[in-house]
């Protein structure tokens, strides 16, 4: 019997949270929806344009976000990423072993740790400015040092910007999928972004050949499956892995698993802010099949999970996850 259900492995991202208006928007000259990495002057020039409001610190980072919410159904589960020696760094620490969230050794002295401007405009479009800091140093070596918790989950759950972190990033997924096939782990990926088909397809293909379970949003599954809509994706995702997920925001989501097919419609909603309702889905997915629910029902509960997420500010759940998971889960 392993001692956790899921280790999640990303980059380790302390969200800042900013609601702006429209006219403040238009002031910074941002194509709005985007996510762009900056270096930490830049981020630092964005934050000070919103001084007056203090930022609302939230841990996460994209497999962070899904790994928390599987904690908080009450899964079992652990994260590999690094953290800087500071107080965004401290804070991310806490908030993990608040949430029994079993850490390898994150904190790297001297360093920055990652955070991500989020500006939410008034149509809850939120658009990133992203200072990595320490997250990218994340590598082979790191994974080594902590492989227990890999060796101790049942499913390892690697996130897709990793593979745009460099040589450090893509030695650190070869690591971990090394040591999870070696220890009987299965393996999940995320797509995180298009962008890490088109340019970092190489990598992500490669992983992909040892990978159980495939998770992408449409207009990721479109570009790697080279398709023209979300349910051909789904389709031809079939040539690439065993299982897939494909959400496809209002239109609900495209499951493969275990040999068979489901679609799940969406739960309509007024969003408020989208971050985070991919990274919802997943950990409750994950929980679900982790837990013995067919994948239709934990796809069900997963989908109303996140249809939460977004009528909020925030990628997480503070309240009453598992009980709306139950009532949907059926």
């Amino acid at each position: 019997m392993k001692q956790y259900h899921l280790c999640g492995m990303g980059n380790a991202i302390v969200d800042l949270f900013v609601e702006v208006t429209d006219g403040q928007f238009a002031d910074l000259g941002f194509e709005r929806g985007t996510m762009r990495l900056v270096d930490h002057a830049e981020q630092q020039t964005v934050l000070a344009k919103f001084a007056a409001g203090d930022p609302r610190l939230v841990s996460g980072g994209s497999v962070g976000n899904s790994v928390i919410g599987f904690a908080q159904l009450g899964g079992k589960a652990a994260y590999i990423g690094c953290v800087g020696d500071d107080r965004y760094g401290f804070h991310y620490q806490s908030e993990f072993t608040q949430l029994n969230i079993g850490l390898g050794s994150p904190v790297v002295v001297g360093q920055p740790t990652g955070t991500s401007c989020i500006m939410i405009t008034p149509d809850a479009e939120r658009t990133m400015r992203t200072c990595l800091g320490v997250a990218a140093h994340l590598s082979g070596k790191h994974v080594t040092h902590d492989r227990h918790l890999i060796e101790q989950s049942a499913w390892l759950f690697i996130e897709g910007y990793l593979f745009s972190n460099g040589d450090a990033g893509q030695s650190a997924v070869r690591e971990a999928i090394r040591i999870a096939k070696a220890s009987g782990t299965k393996v999940a990926i995320t797509c995180s972004e298009a962008f890490i088909v088109h340019v970092f397809g190489e990598h992500l293909f490669a992983a992909l050949k040892d990978t159980d379970l495939f998770f992408c949003n449409a207009s990721e599954a479109r570009a790697a499956a080279n398709a023209h809509d979300s349910q051909e994706a789904f389709q031809k995702l079939r040539e690439l892995v065993p299982n897939c997920v494909v959400t496809d925001g209002p239109a609900g989501a495209y499951i493969r698993w275990d040999g068979k097919e489901h679609h799940v419609p969406a739960f309509p909603c007024e969003p408020k802010d989208l971050t985070g309702a991919g990274d919802m889905f997943a950990g409750a997915f994950l929980y679900g099949v982790t837990h013995g629910v067919p994948a239709d029902k934990a796809a069900t509960a997963a989908n109303y999970l996140a249809m939460k997420v977004i009528t909020q500010v925030g990628a997480r759940l503070h309240h009453g996850a598992k009980d709306m998971w139950s009532a949907h889960a059926g």
